[in-house]
């Protein structure tokens, strides 16, 4: 296999990767969700804590975002843009998340998400992430209402 054949399965199979975990995402389903996560992931998110570090402490944080929410949560990641080489790559785009939280209050918010992925095993795992938005410096506020 030549290096750009190689480099093309390896962005395939990320791609299949980000596409089961909005799946996974859309369902509601945690234990989708955590399958494309490392035992090791550590996570910067919107969502407290400042870190979140390693599956058991991560787990947590996706149960309760997901029952936050009335059903459907609507998420797309479009042009994600990946680089890969043989065990480790990352990707980053803006990601849109849109639904109903429980306390009836619409969201659609357009974020920013990057993942950093190790090949372990032979199959690719997210190892960190980061979600962000926007902060107006002054106010101190997330700007949670930009769009691209």
């Amino acid at each position: 296999m030549t290096i750009e054949e190689n480099r093309m399965e390896n962005e395939a199979a990320i791609r299949e990767l980000i596409d089961r975990f909005a799946k996974a995402f859309l369902a509601k389903d945690v234990n989708g969700v955590m399958s494309v996560f490392a035992q090791e992931i550590v996570s910067f998110d919107i969502l407290p804590p400042l870190q979140a570090v390693g599956a058991e402490t991560f787990v947590k944080h996706w149960q309760e975002f997901f029952e936050s929410y009335q059903t459907p949560i609507h998420v797309e990641f479009p042009d994600v843009s990946i680089t890969a080489s043989d065990d480790v790559a990352f990707s980053y785009c803006l990601h849109r998340v849109s639904g109903t939280l429980k306390n009836g209050q619409q969201t659609d918010w357009w974020l920013r998400w990057t993942a950093c992925y190790r090949k372990i095993n032979g199959k690719w795992l997210i190892v960190h992430e980061q979600v962000s938005v926007p902060v107006d410096l002054a106010s101190g506020k997330a700007m949670m209402d930009l769009k691209p």
